[in-house]
Formats: structure tokens, C-alpha cells, sequence
């Protein structure tokens, strides 16, 4: 299990920068467009993608900040949510691969925003982690089509495998901010 979900870890962070050099790519108003998606806009959708990891991961490690609104917009400035998305991908890598067999199939008791107590084994939760950010970021690659009139750069996991380059995510945030 554990090279399964280091290898989640690794394409999370891989997408994740194709996705954002394409999101910092196009202009401020496209990007706040609210085209009806669940969440609204692009940065809507990739707010929400930042909030549940920090939320996951503050389950996971008992470290961490975040709001209990799963809707919060914790930057406004997508420069400012791209470098804190680089964080937390860092974060959840370094987590992951920190894991031995026995830690990702024992269990954790959390509590969700909305007082549940539940328990499952830390691969569930990684698993799920790692499908609702792909979930998500399906969602904002149709809305950056809808913004663009363009296809998005693709991001099936087969790309990463077979060696597609990713961008520095850091680098094309600092960029934008300096």
C-alpha cells in the first residue's frame, strides 16, 4: 500500500502544478468567473481543494489551521493559494512517505465539521484525500475550459508516469507576487 500512495502523493503534487500554471495563466476576471460550479468559480473550486486537505491532514497529524466551512476562501490572492497549495502538497507528501505499513493500515478516530465522530484505517483517508482532490480538480479543469475556450493541460496520471513535465509551482507563484 505504501508505494501506492506515494505515488498519489507525488501525482497530487504533479497535477496540482499543471493545473495552477494553467489557473495563473489566465486573466483575474475569467478566473473569479462564477460559471455554476459548486463551488462557483476557479478560485472557488481551488480554495476548497486547499481547505479539506488542511483539514485531513490536521485529522492525520493533529497539526494545523483551517476553517470548519467547507466554502471558506482562505486567499484571495490565487498567487498567495498557489504558493500555500505548494505547502501543502509538500506537507502531504512528506506525510505520506514519512508512513511505515503498520501507521497507513491502523486506524484514526476523527471528528468531522460537523461534530461526527468516525474511524477508519489512515489508507482509507488517504484514499479518499487523494480522490476528492482529483474529483475537484476534473472540476476545475472544465472550468478552465469554460473560461479558456481551450483544453487544459491534461492530467491523467499516466502523464506523470510516463514523465510529462510538471512546473515549479513555487517558481510561477513568486513570479505573479513579485
Amino acid at each position: 500500500m505504501k508505494p501506492h500512495l506515494e505515488q498519489f502523493a507525488s501525482y497530487n503534487r504533479w497535477a496540482n502544478a499543471r493545473l495552477y500554471e494553467a489557473a495563473l495563466a489566465i486573466d483575474e476576471a475569467d478566473y473569479q468567473r462564477d460559471v455554476g460550479a459548486f463551488f462557483k468559480s476557479l478560485h472557488g473550486t481551488l480554495n476548497h481543494l486547499l481547505l479539506t486537505d488542511r483539514i485531513w491532514m490536521k485529522r492525520l497529524t493533529g497539526e494545523g489551521q483551517h476553517p470548519n466551512r467547507l466554502n471558506s476562501i482562505l486567499h484571495e490572492d490565487r498567487y498567495d493559494l498557489a504558493l500555500a497549495r505548494a505547502d501543502e502538497d509538500d506537507r502531504i507528501a512528506s506525510f505520506v512517505y514519512s508512513l511505515d505499513e503498520a501507521a497507513i493500515s491502523g486506524t484514526l478516530t476523527y471528528v468531522t465539521t460537523s461534530g461526527k465522530s468516525f474511524e477508519q484505517s489512515r489508507a482509507a483517508i488517504l484514499a479518499h484525500l487523494f480522490n476528492h482532490q482529483t474529483h475537484h480538480r476534473g472540476q476545475a479543469h472544465t472550468i478552465l475550459s469554460i473560461c479558456t475556450g481551450r483544453e487544459p493541460p491534461s492530467l491523467d496520471l499516466v502523464g506523470m508516469q510516463r514523465g510529462v513535465p510538471a512546473p515549479d509551482l513555487r517558481s510561477l507563484a513568486n513570479r505573479g507576487t513579485s
